[in-house]
């Protein structure tokens, strides 16, 4: 539910905040990425079927000469290094978030090589866990509209996820389908409340971020403690 509402509220971050907490339940990213993977493939279709031509398509493309390749090089990351590592990764990047939130410090780019260095670390964080979102719409935000963002951020996830999808049926990762099915009705409640509240959300953007941040930083330090106990 939380994922759901985060993703349609904010527009990004269903995974990046939606990891932290299932991961507290076991598993590991291997186990819940699939689950988060297709939950965004099936709410972004319904998202963009739509509103598929409030998609900024001409920066998409040029984005994705960037972002693709790390993309590729994470997903084999994530299937080739040990579970323990990724969670300690996950929960890191996840409490670097909480701590720019907590402060309203954003991750801000002035400089083209900078946000061709976002859009690479966007990509590979993306290609490991799915919590790059926060490095990629940095960029996203200096070059597409205010009102087609949120649907080509949505475009460019089922991109990503796609990709991740595939690697996972090609390795013969397990894909736990019925978790993923019986979690949709839930998903759904949060998809849609995040649809209704999405203009309160951005218009609260600071206060918001910080009371998630905080949330964050507590789970993701309880996290971290109980891999190293």
């Amino acid at each position: 539910m939380w994922a759901g509402f985060v993703r349609t509220g904010l527009g990004f971050g269903g995974a990046a905040l939606g990891l932290p907490l299932m991961l507290l339940l076991g598993g590991s990213p291997v186990y819940w990425l699939p689950v988060i993977g297709l939950h965004l493939l099936f709410f972004s279709s319904l998202t963009l079927a739509k509103s598929i031509k409030q998609v900024d398509w001409k920066y998409l493309k040029q984005s994705l000469w960037w972002i693709i390749p790390p993309t590729l090089i994470g997903v084999f990351g994530l299937l080739a290094l040990p579970n323990k590592v990724m969670i300690i990764f996950v929960y890191s990047i996840t409490i670097f978030y909480a701590i720019t939130w907590i402060f309203n410090q954003k991750i801000t780019s002035h400089r083209p090589w900078v946000d061709k260095l976002l859009l690479i670390l966007g990509g590979y964080v993306a290609g490991t866990s799915l919590t790059g979102a926060p490095l990629i719409v940095a960029v996203y935000m200096r070059y597409v509209a205010k009102q087609y963002l949120r649907n080509t951020l949505f475009v460019l996830w089922f991109i990503l996820v796609c990709i991740k999808m595939v690697a996972f049926v090609a390795v013969g990762v397990p894909i736990d389908w019925q978790l993923s099915l019986m979690l949709i009705p839930v998903a759904t409640i949060g998809h849609i409340i995040g649809l209704k509240l999405h203009d309160k959300i951005i218009q609260n953007d600071v206060l918001f971020k910080r009371w998630v941040g905080l949330t964050l930083l507590m789970i993701s330090s309880f996290g971290l403690l109980k891999v190293f106990l």
